[in-house]
């Protein structure tokens, strides 16, 4: 008998009284089993001894551990319940995904972020969700997520000594700048930048933002150009609604189309209604005159404005809406006093805002000729000039304007004589320079009749002199006009120091011109 078994024996030489079994501190009456020392130091046996302790302490997991919906082997299909109970446990799964999804979706970059937690049908820890997918509650630190700007205190910094980062840090402003781009217009596009960990310099950040401040004030303007404008033979939504009140008032009938365009206005051809104003009976044809607002083609208006003493109290350059209504009231005043001067003109009707209704000088739609356009006998030709020459006086002395725009393309011819238009830009003689504009209207008048043939036709100087009554003797046109501005600087220095309209140009026995 070897070691082991007499050890194993030695219990059983004899029996031992009764209270040594009830002793706590006694030997365990158990049995051990006899067994070899290499069966001792096999690994076969320790698992099983292992497995038998685990099955001993926890009973639960081990039946748990040998169910199929763990193990995934041998499953019985055969049993509705268990199908039904799989088929539920997929669909929880789909419906938490779809819960998470939602859920990052409607978070996205948000500062506060909403959870649907109570919703859902399987815990994180009890779901064997892919590797890929990231747990919906680790989102302590995402990398696709753009760390928001640190605020700096009002003492202008953080951190204590090597650590210390002011507010002009790079890392801090570049995360700022990119955060205010949010703030740029809609139409800016800015990418999606945003949704990561951008850093811009000051200098790219200040060449956005005024880039983005550019394209909204160009798109305001092409806006206001579209809406507010009058464009080529065409009106704005404020002048069409003028226009519309016009029609439904019975001032005028119908407004047929556009005959006319100019630099300065658009005129427009309708038939004049039944119904009258105060003092002033519409006629049976009607030219509609809307002057321009968009003030791009004919920029130079003001210098016809803030000088004349008319409007000069209303002028203002900042507004130019204002100066087209001038330039309009301005138009209807000057051809008031051509009529009551008895000088052919269109007759005005009445004017709105900018629109100015006049009388329409021709017949069945069809405008006058102007004067360049249409081909004069000689006779007629000469009969035109002195006519001119008559009203230019005329204008000069009576009506105290003078037409300051005054050629062959602003002088219809109807019914066997001339008619004058435009004359909007007219001004007094008092105008500091009015005797310019004197002069470059004779100068105008006396090229064409001279290349039309008259030989009557004066030159420039001569016409001048015929027209303002004044003796202005120059041998050429340089020392005349340069009289002509010495004058116009007397004029101006009298106006400012006596305050009075009175005009000091010596005449040749004409009295003193006076305004109204």
């Amino acid at each position: 008998m070897d070691s082991v078994g007499v050890a194993a024996a030695a219990p059983d030489a004899g029996p031992g009284p009764a209270w040594q079994s009830k002793c706590p501190w006694g030997a365990p009456s158990t049995t051990s089993i006899s067994c070899s020392l290499a069966d001792v130091m096999s690994e076969q046996l320790a698992k099983e001894l292992q497995l038998e302790e685990e099955n001993t302490a926890f009973p639960e997991v081990v039946a748990a551990a040998e169910g199929p919906f763990i193990t995934g082997e041998n499953i019985d299909t055969s049993s509705d319940l268990m199908l039904a109970q799989m088929l539920q446990m997929e669909f929880d799964r789909e419906y938490d995904a779809q819960l998470r999804r939602e859920e990052k979706k409607i978070n996205g970059d948000s500062k506060v972020s909403i959870s649907f937690e109570n919703y859902r049908k399987v815990h994180p820890y009890d779901s064997d969700s892919s590797e890929d997918e990231v747990d919906w509650q680790d989102t302590r630190h995402d990398p696709y997520r753009a760390d928001k700007p640190t605020t700096t205190p009002r003492r202008g910094f953080i951190g204590k000594g090597k650590d210390i980062t002011t507010k002009h840090d790079e890392v801090v402003c570049g995360r700022k700048n990119t955060a205010r781009m949010e703030n740029f217009a809609p139409e800016f596009q800015v990418g999606d930048g945003i949704g990561m960990d951008l850093k811009l310099s000051n200098q790219v950040f200040n060449a956005l933002k005024q880039h983005a401040y550019s394209e909204e004030r160009r798109s305001a303007r092409l806006h206001e150009k579209k809406e507010h404008s009058t464009a080529e033979k065409a009106v704005d939504p404020k002048t069409r609604l003028l226009l519309y009140k016009m029609v439904n008032s019975g001032m005028l009938e119908t407004i047929t189309g556009c005959i006319s365009t100019g630099k300065e206005s658009v005129v427009f051809h309708a038939y004049g209604g039944n119904s009258a104003t105060e003092d002033k009976v519409i006629p049976p044809e009607c030219a509609i005159k809307v002057f321009k607002t968009t003030l791009n083609e004919f920029k130079n208006r003001d210098k016809y404005i803030k000088d004349d003493y008319r409007f000069k109290d209303r002028f203002s350059k900042l507004n130019p809406r204002k100066i087209i209504r001038m330039w309009a009231e301005k138009e209807m005043h000057n051809l008031t006093r051509m009529q009551n001067a008895g000088i052919p003109c269109p007759q005005v009707v009445i004017l709105k805002k900018h629109v100015l209704v006049m009388s329409f000088i021709g017949q069945d739609q069809v405008p006058a000729p102007k004067l360049k356009d249409v081909t004069l006998s000689s006779e007629d030709m000469k009969k035109a000039y002195y006519q001119i020459l008559n009203m230019m006086q005329q204008l000069y002395r009576e009506c105290n304007l003078v037409h300051a725009d005054l050629s062959e393309y602003n002088m219809l011819w109807h019914d066997g004589k001339v008619w004058l238009i435009d004359v909007s830009q007219s001004v007094e003689p008092t105008h500091p320079h009015g005797l310019e504009f004197l002069f470059r209207d004779c100068r105008n008048v006396s090229q064409f009749f001279q290349k039309g043939g008259v030989a009557e036709a004066l030159n420039e100087r001569e016409l001048f002199n015929a027209v303002s009554g004044l003796n202005i003797t120059a041998d050429n046109e340089v020392d005349f006009q340069a009289e002509i501005e010495a004058l116009e600087k007397m004029n101006e220095d009298h106006v400012q120091n006596h305050g009075k309209k009175l005009s000091t140009f010596s005449s040749d026995g004409d009295p003193p011109i006076y305004d109204e």
